[in-house]
């Protein structure tokens, strides 16, 4: 840099060099402590610097001055740019937008993928219950041993009633069930939801799959006359437990579709916008199989009168289904 282009940088800092000092002062105190924070004359000044700020960076620039001054400005506007452009959003906002209105909105959004995984869960349950009828050998190749927990065709009328109303559970033991249970169908949302990136098959299998647990299960208890009473005992968690289920793949569907379908977008693109919703979806999902096994593990053998619990698991049912049809709708 020759003696003449110094002097004029030299000039060109300290005739802005203090404006340039205050920015600086007032991007750090919202970076510390959030634009909310600050009274309206310094939000004001700090929107006016950064203006000034981004136009001696251009006048820097077309003039050519020294490169650490160069650096030095590009880094103030940025930093000033993210203080007075970026959300201001803290975590509990975050929160609270995502219950109040982008988790039910990109579940209306989502209706048909969510409606396909209902179907699959749906046409599973039939296909077990009526598979089970036929030959009960089935249910030994459907039920996964961890959730059989010794119930099988072989079992006595007496045997599946006293695990349906075992009225004097183990505080300890239902918490350690409540866990096993959490963690199984946490594995099996994951599997769906993940799996659905792959043309969509192997998520609606999976449901599908899942479907067929539930229908032998059911129909091992039709048989000995336990219909209506295995009905309450599945409905306290069931109902948040299946519709968890069958969003999360829902949400794998939209991946799959997005894969399949990506029409004028390129893939990468296509799975990138879908993955927006598919991935509320997934959170969603995790929120209710949380509340599952809750009800599971405590609920489930706390209340034993059969009434109560088909209020119960289907009232809390309806209230999910308000919350989807009703949450965020204002803004939608």
């Amino acid at each position: 840099m020759s003696k003449a282009d110094l002097i004029r940088s030299t000039r060109f800092r300290k005739e802005r060099e203090t404006d340039w000092l205050r920015l600086e002062e007032l991007v750090a105190r919202a970076e510390r402590d959030g634009l909310q924070r600050m009274d309206f004359a310094e939000a004001r000044d700090l929107a006016a610097l950064y203006r000034q700020a981004t136009s001696s960076l251009a006048i820097a620039r077309e003039i050519s001055l020294d490169q650490a001054l160069l650096n030095y400005l590009e880094a103030l506007t940025a930093r000033a740019y993210l203080s007075v452009y970026a959300p201001q959003e803290r975590l509990g906002g975050l929160f609270s937008k995502f219950f109040s209105q982008s988790a039910p909105q990109a579940i209306r959004r989502s209706w048909l993928f969510i409606a396909i995984g209902f179907l699959s869960m749906g046409l599973g349950v039939l296909v077990g219950y009526q598979l089970y009828l036929e030959n009960p050998a089935w249910y030994q190749v459907f039920m996964p041993a961890e959730l059989a927990s010794g119930r099988g065709p072989s079992s006595t009328t007496e045997e599946l009633r006293q695990v349906i109303y075992n009225n004097s559970p183990s505080t300890s033991g239902l918490g350690a069930f409540a866990t096993t249970l959490f963690s199984h169908n946490t594995r099996i949302a994951i599997f769906i939801f993940g799996l659905g990136v792959f043309l969509c098959a192997p998520a609606i299998v999976l449901t599908f799959y899942n479907g067929l647990i539930l229908g032998a299960f059911y129909a091992l208890h039709v048989e000995h006359g336990l219909g209506v009473d295995v009905g309450g005992w599945l409905s306290i968690h069931g109902v948040t437990e299946i519709s968890a289920i069958c969003i999360a793949c829902g949400g794998g569907l939209q991946l799959g579709t997005a894969v399949l379908f990506p029409g004028n977008k390129t893939r990468k693109q296509a799975l990138y916008h879908a993955g927006r919703d598919a991935a509320k979806l997934a959170l969603v999902a995790a929120v209710m199989l949380i509340a599952a096994a809750f009800l599971e593990g405590f609920m489930r053998q706390l209340v034993q009168d059969v009434a109560v619990r088909y209020t119960l698991g289907w009232g809390i049912g309806l209230c999910w289904l308000a919350w989807f049809i009703l949450g965020g709708k204002a803004r939608s």
